[in-house]
């Protein structure tokens, strides 16, 4: 397991600003719950107000679920470039699920993907990713945060 501290998360979002300059989305949209994180750092970064979010639960902890439930597909209408945000593309079946919600509803928008960590094995690859992940990595928002059982 690798933790992710902080102040690597700085360093990162503005290495993945530097990274993205040239798709001016009009739209981001963060997947929560890992996204949640990064979609606000980025869009104050880059001064972009139009922040969304979508919801995708396949994970429970470490344990993957059979199934990916996608809500919450954010009204898009008046959009033509969104960047879809999330802190891993793991098996790439949550971010793969999302796209296809989202152009099921608005098949004319042109998406991109953002991620902090991929594996190479994911079915769909990020447009624009940081790391390569090759075992578990423990967020800071995830560990600092952890609610303490009673």
């Amino acid at each position: 397991m690798t933790y992710y501290p902080y102040e690597t998360f700085v360093t990162d979002v503005k290495a993945l600003v530097k990274m993205t300059a040239g798709y001016p989305a009009d739209a981001i949209i963060a997947i929560a719950r890992g996204g949640l994180t990064l979609g606000h750092a980025y869009a104050s970064a880059t001064d972009n107000r139009h922040l969304l979010t979508i919801n995708s639960i396949l994970y429970e902890g470490q344990k993957r679920g059979e199934n990916c439930d996608i809500f919450n597909i954010p009204d898009l209408s008046n959009t033509k470039r969104v960047l879809l945000l999330d802190d891993i593309i793991d098996s790439g079946q949550t971010m793969q699920e999302v796209v296809e919600a989202v152009k099921r509803c608005y098949p004319d928008i042109e998406i991109k993907i953002a991620a902090l960590f991929y594996k190479q094995s994911a079915r769909l690859q990020a447009d624009f990713a940081l790391h390569e992940a090759h075992d578990w990595i423990e967020f800071f928002w995830e560990k600092d945060f952890k609610k303490e059982s009673s």
